[in-house]
């Protein structure tokens, strides 16, 4: 069997590795080993394709996993769904009080309470939305 087609399998063999352990060490092995497939069909011989699997392998785990794996847990910095609303500028459209009201966040028009249930907020009065609970929105005047 050509040594090229054994670095292949065996890049096939940890790439499949890799999907159950979800590390990135086996992904990046399965790198350096198509490397190292790639060095060995150009015809390469057995010890130098042994030296490429063992410095590609060893760059890609010490250098590039570090900086994939702080990129894959950093927090997402755009906020989605409700979470997007919070702390947006609304419209009161009918009064709002602590039982209840209706407001317009951008353009959709929404159930809504004041966060501070004693308040009583006239129509026309512009609010932020300080949170979203369910369907509804907690809301309190700008200054």
């Amino acid at each position: 069997m050509d040594p090229w087609l054994i670095w292949l399998i065996i890049a096939a063999v940890l790439a499949v590795a890799e999907i159950f352990t979800l590390t990135a060490a086996l992904g990046m092995l399965a790198g350096a080993a198509l490397v190292t497939a790639g060095f060995a069909a150009v015809g390469l011989p057995l010890p130098l394709q042994f030296l490429v699997f063992t410095v590609v392998a060893t760059v890609s785990v010490l250098i590039v996993r570090p900086i994939m794996v702080r990129h894959v847990r950093q927090p997402r910095v755009e906020r989605f769904g409700v979470d997007a609303l919070v702390g947006k500028a609304a419209y009161v459209v009918s009064e709002v009080t602590g039982r209840g009201g209706r407001v317009r966040i951008g353009g959709e028009e929404w159930t809504a309470r004041a966060y501070d249930e004693t308040l009583v907020i006239p129509p026309g009065t512009t609010v932020d939305v300080i949170e979203i609970s369910g369907a509804t929105a907690l809301v309190y005047p700008r200054e």
